[in-house]
């Protein structure tokens, strides 16, 4: 398959046709309908090739229909595709051999929501305690738990009332937007002092299971926070007893040019959550615990954290496959390779386009940041909105999205994209930023 290509609207009338019967306008395809998909790239109905900027949102990885993560579908489905099996332990076994966690426990889920739901009990449970400490901006998930957790947008929590309680958010260290208005290049950290204010004024701190964290702050605009910072509140957490949960739900799978965005910062999670690109498109996601932290058998008749679809063989084989292919094709080192080329060229369109008032990532995770001025780092959300869809025109998928605001494009193509592909890709989202722009 090649892109992109555009051969009819979009949408075209094939999909058209599919709008109206959905009660939707054309100017409501923003996302590809897939037909097909390989690699990079995404066909929809009508034939239109668009190239995949955001990874199905972070989810492939390795691409579309990975040779490898096929025939891995393939074998297992002429064995069986429902119970958990014996590769299910051998891939907790991987797992905990790339988080430096030997004899951890998964526990095994369907989406990252609830992986985060199963963290929340297990570190209540395990601690005896009954507060969290989350932070302003993230993301845990769209279930009971995932909004009670995040921190991302109050269209969330509208009307969801009254939430979990116990759960109380501090600033991030989003160093472009610092939240105390200081230059991050004198400021000492300073933003760490959100922790222990919160330790005295709303929390106590002998009562805090855990912290939740993510080690790039995701759907705010992939804020990538300085390595004392995330290491201020690692060793917060030892000194109150507390447990740090690392959210790699969105960052792991090399995606940031490690295993784990986590190794960035030397920081090793005491709970660790993944998912989306674990298992190259099929729904898998575990909570990874340390072997000692929760006895499995304590319970009684209800087990800890049982579902019906858990640790499906046809996800297990796939994630089996995804890791054999990040692993084999060196995906890790590519993903830093080609993430420091991408902010390269997007920084230099940043000189040709003054509303780029920042490129920010790390591997193939970037934010670039739509502002109205430099100077004022306001977002623009209705411009990063109308780039999107000059690209989308041209047959470049992306999203924009931030909080406060609205107004970061992810970039996030998959790590096996070539550099031909890439620079394709660069060559519509200029055009699409200069047609955006009037």
């Amino acid at each position: 398959m090649k892109g992109p290509r555009i051969v009819a609207g979009p949408p075209g009338p094939k999909v058209a046709k599919i709008l109206r019967g959905a009660g939707l306008a054309p100017e409501d395809y923003n996302t590809p309908l897939m037909e097909r998909a390989e690699g990079v790239f995404i066909e929809d109905p009508d034939g239109n090739v668009f190239i995949d900027f955001i990874s199905g949102r972070c989810v492939v990885n390795t691409g579309h229909r990975h040779p490898r993560v096929v025939e891995a579908l393939r074998n297992q489905l002429e064995r069986g595709f429902h119970w958990q099996g014996a590769e299910s332990y051998r891939l907790a076994q991987r797992l905990g051999g790339l988080l430096g966690m030997p004899g951890c426990q998964a526990y095994w889920t369907q989406s990252g929501s609830m992986a985060n739901d199963f963290a929340l009990k297990a570190v209540r449970r395990a601690t005896g305690r009954p507060q969290v400490i989350c932070f302003h901006g993230s993301y845990h998930g769209a279930s009971y738990a995932g909004i009670s957790l995040s921190g991302y947008h109050p269209d969330m929590k509208r009307g969801y009332g009254p939430l979990i309680p116990g759960i109380h958010h501090i600033p991030y260290a989003t160093c472009y937007r610092c939240p105390l208005h200081l230059d991050p290049d004198s400021c000492g950290v300073a933003c760490l002092e959100f922790l222990e204010r919160a330790a005295e004024t709303v929390v106590a701190e002998e009562e805090v299971a855990a912290v939740f964290l993510e080690p790039v702050l995701g759907d705010a605009g992939w804020y990538v926070p300085p390595a004392e910072w995330v290491k201020g509140v690692a060793d917060w957490c030892r000194s109150v007893g507390a447990l740090l949960v690392v959210d790699e739900i969105q960052t792991g799978m090399g995606r940031t040019g490690k295993w784990f965005a986590s190794e960035h910062f030397h920081v090793k999670g005491d709970v660790v959550l993944v998912g989306k690109a674990l298992a190259s498109g099929l729904p898998l996601a575990a909570c990874v615990i340390p072997g000692n932290l929760l006895d499995p058998k304590v319970g009684g008749a209800i087990p800890i954290h049982a579902q019906s679809f858990m640790a499906n063989p046809l996800s297990v084989a796939a994630a089996h496959a995804t890791l054999d292919t990040i692993d084999k094709e060196d995906l890790c080192r590519a993903s830093e390779k080609k993430g420091v080329e991408l902010r390269k060229a997007l920084a230099e369109m940043g000189e040709r386009f003054p509303f780029i008032g920042d490129v920010r990532g790390l591997g193939l995770l970037v934010g670039v940041d739509i502002v109205e001025t430099p100077e004022t780092k306001k977002p623009n959300p209705v411009l990063a909105s109308s780039i999107c869809r000059e690209a989308f025109k041209r047959g470049l998928f992306m999203l924009a999205m931030g909080s406060p605001g609205g107004a970061v494009l992810r970039v996030a193509p998959p790590l096996v994209i070539t550099e031909e592909e890439l620079e394709a890709a660069l060559q519509v989202l200029e055009e699409a930023m200069a047609s955006a722009q009037g």
